[in-house]
């Protein structure tokens, strides 16, 4: 067993790594880059060597200053983690040079797989079953609409050594291949160096997913069964779970020994995951799909390892150091249900735009996988995981892929681990930036996800308009009214007590009007009276329980039934994140933020006579919605323009983002060259 290894990655994933190398009694090396020089991962490795700037161009993606930091450190082994050079062959062929080991599979696999055409021409010769599409070269655009027209629309163009969503384009006529084609092409060039595209059925009603393998260097692969990535946003996977409520056992043997044939047939060895798009309008599950092998860790690997037992990084460790596979297919089994949610810093109340800064604070539900032992380092405390790498204090920067943390929790059963998210969502603690956690807790609470209906348009189908938050339920509403009347007396009643006019047992009935929304037309009145042992709310009584001190920023509370049984236990537990506004709070909560007005009845009349600024008419202007690069102008001045046409390329986070005309419109002024660099909200141009 190696003695040494090295992580060439960073974030959450390098903490991943070094934990469970740690426990294996393996000494780690992190190397960082300027951006990361207070991480965690840094700290928590044996030793860190600096290998450059902030731009993983100049520091993650060199691979002479990974294998120089391993030959000064002596490490005997690196472990790519995942993106970045993780699936790059010179790397490894230039790793073996230097007689270091590679914690991954070999570089023919690599190689072979990478490549999206020549991938799907060896699945087929495999026997996978493969996605009706060209994979031949495409010289050019026009070469591109005759192969989408020959294929039938709705078509996929993809970036050939693309991954993550990035280089992917959908396209229904042909003048979305026109307007996507050169643009898919930029994306593979920029993210992965490589502008080659192939185009492919697009299958409608489609579900996405994957199956993990492990296999070692003595021709042993199994398949560690399938994960459900259907929930996704521009196709970047947002939920992930382990197993899937659509396959059945007779589906999961044919995926899997379908996949594990794609494995031999590259003498594959450590762990990787063969994506699969399967029809889910065909119940027999046969319509399934070879996408793409990515030979690597995935992001999700949490799910399998929580339902299977396995520790994935250790398999690939041990495989790497020439060990057998411990266990065989039959070894192979499922407990209970896992999910994954991915926090990212991005703002959907605002289109999901990447969002950047410093996380004032940053508090997860629970500490970041403690490895108090095998089962509890893969399903957390509680059923709950966090796998993260920032830090409060700490900077999301413009550099680096947005993921924030990976909210994981297992339970017996489906909707056990999706309750479990909810409740974990709802005490994840993030200030100074944008973040998704109110968008992943509305997908949980969703009907349609609890049902298992799942399609990778789940997000555009269910959210055509944008997210607004998840709708409150009446009893949330009351519970909310009734927690604003508490608070508002504890408020009132120290108050009180700084001014010396109450003693310190005083405690003050209170009377309160609550209303609750962000816009008159959208709101919610209430009228709550507290007495010393009772609740109502509109004239009804309310049981709760929640323990709450002046000050305080999280209240957990717990709702009973009307005259309940003292040994009954509450009919549901909330927990609620005070944000004080000038006439109340921001109360977050089950995936929405609420803005409750804390009036006193005698007042209430007039908080419906005050006066709310109207905001400035910004329509006349392009605004950038992110920080970015301005990567193309389509306009000119002068020009006019009609609703829909591309106005300008914003590329941010690696993502380009095309932004369109809303209205009929001259351009009457450009602020802005390609080329430039953008700050939120700066304006790129204006129209008459």
């Amino acid at each position: 067993m190696f003695k040494k290894i090295l992580i060439a990655n960073r974030g959450e994933i390098a903490c991943r790594v070094i934990k469970t190398a740690k426990r294996m009694g393996i000494a780690t090396v992190a190397v960082y880059s300027d951006a990361d020089a207070r991480a965690p991962f840094v700290r928590m490795a044996d030793e860190a060597v600096h290998i450059g700037p902030a731009a993983a161009a100049e520091s993650y993606l060199v691979a002479d200053k990974i294998i120089e930091a391993a030959k000064q450190t002596g490490a005997e082994a690196v472990h790519p983690g995942y993106g970045f050079l993780s699936e790059r062959a010179s790397f490894v062929e230039a790793l073996a040079k230097e007689n270091i080991a590679f914690i991954g599979p070999p570089a023919n696999a690599i190689a072979a797989m990478g490549d999206k055409i020549e991938s799907k021409k060896l699945a087929r010769e495999a026997g996978v079953n493969v996605v009706p599409g060209f994979v031949g070269e495409i010289r050019d655009t026009d070469h591109a609409v005759e192969i989408s027209d020959e294929i039938g629309y709705p078509v996929m163009m993809k970036a050939s050594a693309g991954g993550g969503g990035k280089g992917m384009r959908l396209a229904w006529s042909e003048k979305d291949v026109r307007e996507g084609f050169e643009a898919t092409k930029r994306e593979g060039l920029n993210s992965f160096g490589d502008d080659r595209v192939f185009i492919e059925k697009f299958i409608e009603n489609p579900r996405h997913i994957e199956i993990q393998i492990l296999g070692d260097k003595h021709g042993n692969v199994i398949y560690l069964n399938e994960r459900e990535c259907s929930i996704q946003r521009r196709h970047q996977k947002v939920v992930e779970e382990a197993p899937s409520p659509f396959v059945t056992p007779r589906m999961r043997k044919a995926m899997g020994e379908q996949c594990v044939a794609l494995s031999k047939a590259v003498n594959y060895h450590s762990a990787g995951t063969v994506e699969l798009i399967v029809s889910g309008a065909d119940p027999t599950g046969e319509s399934f799909y070879f996408l793409e092998m990515n030979t690597r860790l995935q992001v999700e690997h949490p799910v399998t390892e929580a339902i299977t037992g396995v520790d994935l990084v250790e398999q690939m460790i041990r495989v790497a150091a020439g060990e057998k596979l411990a266990m065989t297919q039959d070894d192979v089994g499922i407990d209970g249900w896992a999910i994954e949610n991915r926090v990212y810093a991005e703002d959907p109340y605002r289109g999901f735009l990447p969002s950047i800064g410093r996380l004032v604070r940053y508090q997860p539900p629970v500490e970041p996988w403690a490895d108090d032992g095998a089962e509890n380092g893969r399903r957390g405390v509680g059923g709950v995981r966090v796998d993260d790498g920032v830090f409060e204090g700490g900077e999301v920067s413009m550099f680096y892929d947005p993921m924030i943390a990976k909210l994981v929790t297992w339970g017996e059963t489906r909707d056990e681990a999706a309750d479990l998210q909810v409740a974990a969502l709802d005490a994840f603690e993030i200030r100074g930036l944008g973040h998704n956690v109110d968008f992943l807790s509305a997908i949980m609470q969703h009907p349609r996800f609890r049902s298992g209906e799942l399609t990778t348009g789940f997000i555009a189908e269910e959210y055509p308009e944008g997210f607004e938050g998840a709708p409150a339920s009446q009893q949330l509403t009351r519970v909310l009214a009734a927690v604003g009347g508490v608070i508002a007396t504890a408020d009132a009643d120290r108050a009180r007590r700084v001014d010396q006019q109450l003693g310190k047992d005083y405690y003050a009935p209170g009377e309160w009007t609550i209303r609750i929304g962000q816009r008159e037309e959208g709101s919610s009145t209430h009228d709550v009276r507290l007495e010393e042992d009772a609740i109502t709310v509109d004239g009804d009584p309310v049981a709760l329980e929640l323990a709450y001190t002046p000050g305080d920023r999280f209240v957990a509370v717990a709702l009973f039934a009307k005259d309940a049984d003292e040994d009954a236990g509450p009919l549901e537990t909330y927990g609620l994140q005070l944000e004080p506004t000038r006439t109340g709070y921001t109360v977050i909560t089950r995936g929405a933020s609420h803005r409750l007005r804390i009036l006193q009845s005698r007042i209430a009349n007039l908080a419906s006579h005050m006066i709310e600024k109207e905001p400035p008419d910004l329509s006349r202007m392009l605004i950038c919605p992110m920080p970015g690069l301005l990567v193309k102008l389509h306009v000119g001045e002068g020009e006019e323009v009609q609703p829909g046409q591309p106005l300008a390329t914003v590329e941010a986070m690696k993502m380009e983002n095309i932004l369109r005309a809303e209205k009929q419109a001259t351009v009457a002024k450009i602020n802005a060259a390609e080329g430039d660099s953008l700050a939120v909200d700066e304006v790129i141009l204006e129209l008459e």
